[in-house]
């Protein structure tokens, strides 16, 4: 019997049979099993092999009916001739060599914003809510779902909006996606690349304006004030659709005060524009009272809100969700009649219970205090390896803060010198439309995902990275 080897492996989705037939048809293309050898009997093979003989046939079959093999009475499975150069050609072929990963040093501390505290995620409690979605019943719960999200998950969202974010709206106007990235590539087709012009705070998430240029938008920056946004400058502009982080300003941290938030809404009204407020960690104030939402304050309908729960529970789940102005309604329903859900329905209806049975009200407030501790940890760590040397700015709210360290210039220079001694800290350059621009060499140091020993340690070894550069 000629020798097979084939790799055959279980616990792949590929079945066995479609594993064993290209396994052989590579060897024959190959020329390791040549024209006129005699193939081993079904019986044999699947001895040998350890497999089922309903395996070896559906192989053999497949072999015969593509033309590589033939079957013959009394012989066996013949392999027969064939031509390799009429043979069918792959439409993608590997022209470069795929590098190698390079070496990395194992950072033993991460200060990345987004980062969240998985030690205090209360599993407990979400894997009781996704067992008891589990007992939906199928009909409802194995197909796509209601097309702009789970209708009681939104009633739940509708709920906690009024009550934490003071905003007004029916579960009607709420759409629930699968992530700010795929939330605000929707938004893009409500308006148009021909007349409408989008304006972005100056700095702002890079992420959203990625997704705004990939739709071909022309993308304005707007400059910040000391209070926030230069309401003059955006007037001056020929923006008919702005996005803003007023609660908390990404990445600066300003809060955008009342006066200028009633201009910008006027300023809406004025050239029949929209505002997307983005409030995506308003959860976690620190000092004073919370902010009141963009939205809590539009009489005219005209700010679009979105929201997240990658903060406050978990980025896993991918589950983001927006509430639409009235008259942006039918054009939604219009624009994406033929679109499906993206998010999973079990964790649409996990969620939902989550929020009705109050764990999502629960673990805010516990993780408020845990992050507080963390902010606090991390500002008092700065004081005491930096002190005058380091500014900090923004750290009244949120999961991050930036700093300033006053010998610094070469921010790109400190990063790569951090990361080679296992500290990862983050320019923050790319929020800046142009970052060759020079903006303020800050240092965006997320606290989200480390323990306050892991962030007062980071800071003092920091520290000697930071002073040998000065003192050298």
């Amino acid at each position: 019997m000629i020798e097979l080897t084939p790799n055959l492996d279980i616990t792949k989705r590929t079945p066995l049979y479609e594993q064993l037939y290209e396994y052989m048809k590579n060897e024959m293309l190959q020329g390791h099993i040549q024209k006129g050898v005699r193939l081993p009997s079904v019986r044999a093979l699947s001895k040998y092999l350890g497999i089922s003989r309903n395996t070896v046939e559906a192989a053999y079959a497949q072999l015969v009916a593509e033309g590589y093999v033939e079957s013959k009475p009394r012989q066996g499975f013949i392999v027969k001739e064939f031509d390799k150069e009429c043979l069918p050609k792959p439409l993608f072929q590997k022209t470069y060599e795929t590098p190698k990963p390079a070496e990395t040093v194992k950072q033993a501390y991460d200060f990345r914003y987004g980062n969240i505290d998985i030690a205090h995620f209360p599993m407990k409690a979400w894997r009781a809510c996704m067992n008891e979605a589990m007992d939906t019943p199928p009909e409802q719960l194995l197909w796509y779902g209601e097309r702009q999200g789970d209708i009681e998950l939104r009633e739940q969202i509708a709920h906690y909006l009024f009550q934490a974010r003071g905003i007004h709206c029916s579960y009607e106007q709420i759409v629930i996606g699968a992530g700010i990235h795929q939330m605000t590539g929707l938004l893009c087709q409500l308006f148009s690349q021909e007349t409408d012009t989008i304006a972005m705070e100056n700095p702002s998430y890079d992420g959203i304006r990625t997704v705004f240029a990939n739709h071909r938008y022309r993308v304005v920056p707007i400059s910040l004030e000391k209070d926030g946004l230069n309401i003059t400058e955006l007037e001056k502009s020929e923006a008919t659709v702005i996005y803003v982080t007023p609660s908390h300003q990404l990445p600066l941290g300003m809060v955008l005060p009342i006066g200028k938030r009633q201009k910008l809404l006027k300023w809406a009204e004025k050239t029949d524009g929209f505002i997307i407020e983005d409030d995506y960690d308003s959860e976690f104030r620190y000092e004073g009272k919370s902010i009141p939402s963009l939205k809590a304050l539009d009489t005219q309908d005209r700010v679009i809100y979105v929201g997240t729960f990658s903060k406050v529970l978990t980025p896993a789940i991918r589950v983001c969700y927006m509430v639409l102005p009235v008259r942006l309604l039918e054009v939604f329903q219009n624009t994406f009649y033929n679109y499906n859900q993206p998010v999973a329905t079990i964790v649409q209806k996990a969620l939902a219970l989550f929020m009705k049975k109050g764990y999502l009200e629960r673990h805010i407030r516990k993780m408020r205090n845990v992050y507080a501790k963390k902010r606090q940890a991390l500002i008092a760590a700065i004081d005491e390896n930096f002190g005058t040397d380091a500014t900090i700015i923004g750290e009244k709210a949120g999961l991050h803060l930036l700093v300033r360290f006053r010998h610094v210039t070469d921010v790109s220079g400190l990063v790569e010198r951090a990361k080679n001694e296992g500290i990862n800290i983050y320019s923050a350059a790319k929020y800046w439309f142009d970052p060759t621009t020079s903006p303020p060499p800050y240092i965006l140091l997320g606290f989200g995902g480390m323990s306050e020993h892991e962030i007062k340690e980071g800071v003092r070894q920091l520290r000697e990275i930071v002073r040998s550069d000065f003192v050298s």
